[in-house]
């Protein structure tokens, strides 16, 4: 069936605004004039690895029926774009695009590979051309690559996100979240939401000055709107929007057979052997080698991943592991999650003395000496050991909600704890 599609992207700042934010006032507008939109509007989140993307690298899109007035329909979003986008940020580079017809199989592809590798403005223009799409460039207009993609994104696994907005005169300023509330809610609708606290982390609440006040997500919609009444916001809610969503699906990791098919700017599941001991350096980020029969690739958990970076510290030389990730600008590989597949449980060690003691080595091919009784012995050969490993073979490891990307599936959502 052939509807109209609207997508929208890059019109935020890390200074401010939100797409969705706009999204929701056009949707508002449209229901003044009597515009019914099909299913929930969606959030599609692309590429976490694009070097040029917006804060949260996320388009909107809706789809109307064709016996809408489309024609008003195009006349208030070009309308909103214009004026609530952040125009006086130089990257902020809205497009807006408009299609009429079925989602083809090409534009499902175009999407995969918004969320997969890098578009150009030029490709997605062209693509543009091709699908018969009406675009609206903004500027340099970067927002049609989203655009596109936001509309034509398949959502086989998907969640939803409720976003609550603030009066306008509180953007940007402190927000005072009833924290107990939140933990109650959480209690009361975990594990069908997920993500809204971390100790005494609010996850909910954005720490931009954007206009959302928080965003709680969910498998379904209806206990959405239970956990919107219990929690207390400690000032106005001026609007509230249910964005549909493939947020916390895993959907930008691609499957790959081996390191040396790896490419920077895209995001994988790998599984390689550990080549090094994880070492810390300045800052706090700890990093490791993980190689296979192909190649080697240095991977990193970084410092605001926190007490993530302990569990990686936990891994050794030898063990085989599956890492969930991206390759950033430095071409390291940022571990979102990992599951152990194989520990190795064995080191090799000095012998010990017959007094007990450990011994140590007598010099390069002169076999070991006992510092405290004196005895030596000719042999060179260490001692195989078995050591007891805080990793668990099977299980996953994942980074905490403060350090969790949008599209990274979390446990729970895996039926994993």
């Amino acid at each position: 069936m052939d509807y109209f599609y609207i997508g929208i992207d890059d019109t935020d700042s890390p200074d401010g605004m939100c797409t969705t934010y706009l999204a929701s006032s056009i949707l508002n507008e449209f229901e003044r004039n009597a515009i019914e939109i099909e299913d929930f509007p969606r959030l599609i989140r692309l590429n976490p690895f694009a070097p040029f993307k917006t804060r949260g690298n996320g388009g909107v899109s809706f789809k109307l029926s064709l016996d809408q007035d489309i024609a008003l329909a195009k006349e208030i979003v070009l309308d909103y774009v214009s004026r609530l986008s952040m125009f006086d940020c130089e990257n902020t580079n809205p497009g807006v695009v408009f299609y009429k017809g079925e989602i083809t199989p090409s534009m499902v592809d175009y999407s995969l590979k918004a969320i997969y590798s890098i578009i150009s403005i030029e490709e997605a223009e062209e693509f543009a051309g091709e699908i018969g799409a009406e675009i609206h460039k903004f500027k340099k207009g970067r927002g049609i690559i989203g655009s596109i993609a936001a509309i034509s994104c398949p959502l086989e696994d998907y969640t939803y996100e409720l976003l609550a907005y603030r009066e306008s005169e509180k953007f940007g300023q402190l927000r005072k979240i009833d924290y107990d509330s939140v933990y109650e809610m959480d209690k009361e609708t975990f594990p069908e939401t997920f993500e809204n606290i971390d100790g005494k982390y609010l996850a909910i609440e954005p720490k931009t000055p954007c206009p959302v006040l928080y965003g709680i997500r969910a498998n379904n919609p209806e206990v959405l709107k239970k956990a919107y009444d219990m929690v207390v916001p400690n000032e106005n809610i001026a609007d509230f929007q249910i964005f549909k969503t493939n947020q916390h699906t895993d959907m930008h990791i691609q499957d790959v057979e081996c390191i040396a098919d790896m490419k920077q700017y895209s995001c994988y599941k790998i599984r390689g052997e550990v080549k090094d001991k994880p070492h810390v350096i300045e800052g706090g980020h700890m990093f490791f080698t993980l190689f296979d029969e192909s190649s080697e690739i240095e991977c990193a958990a970084y410092e605001p991943t926190k007490s993530f970076r302990k569990t990686v510290s936990k891994l050794s030389a030898g063990d085989v592991v599956e890492l969930y990730g991206g390759i950033g600008r430095e071409n390291t590989f940022n571990i979102e999650k990992f599951q152990v597949i194989d520990l190795n449980d064995v080191v090799y060690k000095n012998p010990i003395c017959q007094c007990g003691k450990r011994m140590t080595s007598a010099g390069r091919n002169k076999g070991f000496k006992c510092k405290h009784c004196g005895k030596t012995i000719k042999s060179d050969e260490k001692i195989k050991e078995h050591v007891k490993r805080d990793l668990t073979e099977g299980m996953f490891y994942e980074t905490p909600v403060s350090a969790r990307r949008h599209l990274a599936k979390p446990l729970i959502r895996m039926n994993l704890d």
